[in-house]
């Protein structure tokens, strides 16, 4: 707690009223409520294991630079500029402050319809937002290398680690999955909005039935229909089709056309299911860890994405047919 308490008088948020308590974060930091002299904040505690990447600074400060000119015109939550920053450090943590928001995020089964059609305009407003005066350009990248799932595979079965077996039955899969998605990025080509690219329903908060976006961590450019696709399924649950279609239609607005190469964006949904499997199997392998918790939460996250991706491979036939019956 000591960080924390350091970080209130860094900042001048006032004094310790009661003491922080650790509230959801998602699976990859730690949050707390801080309730001061001053007011109530939300205090994100960055991931120490993410913060030693040589871009993950640069990364965090760009993206609260999207969160605070987006706000103008979409209902986001930026974090508090402190001192001039965004980005705070105290020691060896960072930490992201917010104005604490009396709200709270739907579970998958309370979406409902109009839950899916607000959330579809709202990505919309994202993607015709200008970031012009950002100068935040598209990275000039070559399509990812493949992933060497045996390498993971390998030193799994060394540390006898409880995911092994459904990983055997998925691998050759991974690789197809894999191969698969690299294509379809190259077929997409270079045409990319800057967008949320995690706005799932754990990253939106209700605020007396109005949206409000948070953790803009993960912002950058990606594919505009990838991006529309993939967050329509978190929105739709088990494949609701009417939260689907009102997700899409909420996008559209009243005159929207859409059209895409939907096999190769369907194909190109496998990247970030095969990205995040791969940075848990870091974590559950101790590759990538700060702590006996977070290697739990690794394992745990390994297990959910290999039964996510399978589920996903079903569903694209089905998602094929409804994305080109769209009027």
């Amino acid at each position: 707690m000591e960080p924390l308490k350091e970080l209130c008088l860094q900042t001048h948020l006032g004094e310790w009223i009661t003491k922080p308590v650790k509230v959801s974060g998602g699976f990859l930091h730690t949050m707390y409520a801080v309730e001061t002299t001053k007011g109530k904040y939300a205090v994100k505690a960055l991931n120490p294991s993410i913060m030693k990447r040589p871009d993950a600074l640069g990364n965090y400060i760009r993206s609260e630079q999207v969160a605070r000119l987006v706000s103008e015109n979409v209902p986001a939550l930026p974090a508090m500029v402190l001192d001039g920053n965004a980005i705070q450090k105290v020691g060896d943590q960072w930490f992201l402050v917010f104005d604490w928001v009396e709200g709270r995020s739907v579970k998958q089964d309370e979406i409902g319809i109009e839950h899916c059609r607000k959330i579809g305009s709202v990505l919309a407003d994202i993607h015709h937002t200008d970031f012009q005066e950002l100068g935040i350009e598209p990275e000039e990248t070559e399509v990812r290398p493949s992933i060497d799932w045996n390498a993971y595979l390998q030193k799994g079965q060394d540390m006898k680690v409880e995911w092994v077996k459904s990983y055997v039955d998925i691998i050759e899969n991974l690789y197809v999955w894999d191969a698969g998605a690299r294509e379809a990025e190259s077929s997409l080509g270079s045409v990319m909005v800057m967008s949320h690219r995690d706005l799932d329903p754990k990253n939106v908060m209700w605020v007396q039935g109005k949206p409000m976006v948070i953790d803009w961590e993960s912002a950058g450019y990606i594919h505009p229909m990838h991006d529309l696709v993939e967050t329509a399924l978190y929105w739709s649950g088990a494949i609701d089709r009417d939260q689907f279609s009102a997700f899409i239609s909420g996008y559209k607005g009243e005159n929207g056309v859409i059209t895409a190469d939907w096999e190769a964006v369907l194909a190109n949904g496998f990247s970030g299911k095969l990205g995040w499997l791969e940075y848990n199997l870091k974590r559950s392998l101790w590759l990538e860890c700060t702590d006996e918790e977070e290697q739990r939460l690794g394992t745990r996250q390994v297990i959910e994405t290999i039964g996510e991706l399978g589920e996903y491979a079903d569903r694209i036939p089905e998602l094929l047919k409804w994305l080109k019956e769209m009027k």
